[in-house]
């Protein structure tokens, strides 16, 4: 637990929150939702948050639970189970894998996103090189707009 730590290994959470680059809201936040590997963050005498490496350590592998999709809850189970310490292994490893394949089947969908817009990037490109008339299939033209508002 971080109630150990000397002075000058313990940061202030404005520290943590440029280190981050998440918010000091944010950083309440992940505290109180029990996303944090210490169940309570060391406090100094006045009262403030101490953090310690590996807190911020720990906080940029949740940003990136949590940037790729990773529920809330996934990441308080998982932060328990670290918590537990050894011989839940099994169950960390169900949850990553989990969210490993949602994050793929997200990269893939992003893949798909990417050729239809670089396709639609290559048509725009060669029809401004060429510069000339050219009706964009997804973009109704005037006249047939009219055609159809008459029927």
């Amino acid at each position: 637990m971080n109630t150990h730590m000397e002075v000058k290994d313990q940061l202030s959470i404005g520290e943590v929150a440029q280190r981050s680059g998440l918010s000091v809201h944010s950083l309440r936040f992940y505290e109180r939702e029990g996303l944090l590997l210490s169940v309570r963050i060391a406090r100094d005498s006045g009262g403030r948050r101490r953090y310690s490496e590996a807190d911020v350590e720990w906080l940029l592998m949740c940003t990136r639970l949590r940037t790729s999709g990773m529920p809330i809850a996934d990441m308080r189970r998982y932060a328990e189970l670290v918590r537990l310490g050894p011989g839940n292994e099994h169950e960390r490893l169900a949850i990553l894998k989990e969210h490993q394949q949602h994050v793929r089947d997200q990269m893939e969908q992003l893949r798909e996103c990417l050729d239809i817009i670089n396709y639609k990037t290559d048509v725009y490109e060669k029809k401004l090189q060429r510069q000339d008339p050219w009706e964009d299939p997804f973009q109704p033209c005037a006249h047939s707009v009219s055609k159809n508002a008459s029927r």
